[in-house]
């Protein structure tokens, strides 16, 4: 699932649901829905399950301040899972097709839209 996040700054919290956690990477410009685009993503806390359909308000003065709205949502199959690598088709109602996770050093990795279906209108 995503959320679009309007907080300090607009950006797009991108989740993916593993081992009864919501594993989550904040990413500035949203996810890339064209193939080869690259997006910074950077991890963040895991959130547990219970926030996957979350939308409202988070006060000010609380950690991540803003207005949050479900962007997308969907299932997905995962690939491939290393310590730097994450590879998985996308099922979602904007985002389809295979995506990868890599990681590029502290908390920074790459979103990239590999090949597949491209994004619903």
């Amino acid at each position: 699932m995503v959320q679009k996040h309007h907080a300090t700054r607009l950006h797009y919290d991108f989740r993916l649901e593993m081992q009864g956690i919501l594993k989550s990477w904040a990413v500035p410009k949203g996810p890339p829905t064209e193939s080869g685009i690259r997006r910074l993503a950077v991890q963040v806390d895991d959130h547990p399950v219970s926030y996957i359909d979350f939308e409202g308000d988070i006060g000010e003065g609380s950690y991540g301040a803003g207005k949050v709205e479900i962007w997308d949502s969907g299932e997905y199959e995962l690939h491939q899972m290393e310590p730097d690598l994450l590879t998985f088709t996308l099922h979602g109602d904007k985002l389809q097709g295979e995506y990868a996770l890599v990681h590029t050093g502290a908390a920074n990795w790459l979103l990239i839209k590999r090949k597949g279906l491209v994004q619903k209108t």
